[in-house]
């Protein structure tokens, strides 16, 4: 099972982008699951969302604390969110900036 966990603000299509990743996956033949998780439901407020999608029905309904893969929709959450948390040793990492890594200050993630 390949599980994703999406970090964004509200109103930036956090939720909406899980969604897409299930579907995208569903419409290739895998199964595939998508499903929020809120705190407060205000614009601009940290919004989690989690996507998993496998060769087998996916009977898990839990958040997902150990991402194959974390997709960072705003590089502000850096500073306030443990957005790395859990992440599985080989994990894949994309955030949405256009500053490098050092900029980041994110050396040691991609050694």
């Amino acid at each position: 099972m390949f599980q994703i966990r999406l970090h964004g603000r509200g109103g930036q299509g956090v939720v909406t982008s899980a969604e897409m990743l299930s579907i995208a996956a569903f419409t290739e033949g895998h199964y595939a699951q998508a499903f929020p998780s809120f705190g407060s439901e205000r614009t601009g407020a940290p919004v989690v969302a989690f996507a998993r999608v496998h060769n087998e029905p996916i009977r898990l309904r839990e958040p997902i604390m150990e991402p194959d893969a974390v997709l960072i929709q705003d590089r502000t959450l850096l500073e306030s969110v443990n957005v790395f948390g859990g992440l599985t040793p080989n994990g894949y990492v994309l955030i949405n900036s256009s500053h490098s890594v050092e900029e980041l200050g994110l050396e040691d993630l991609a050694a």
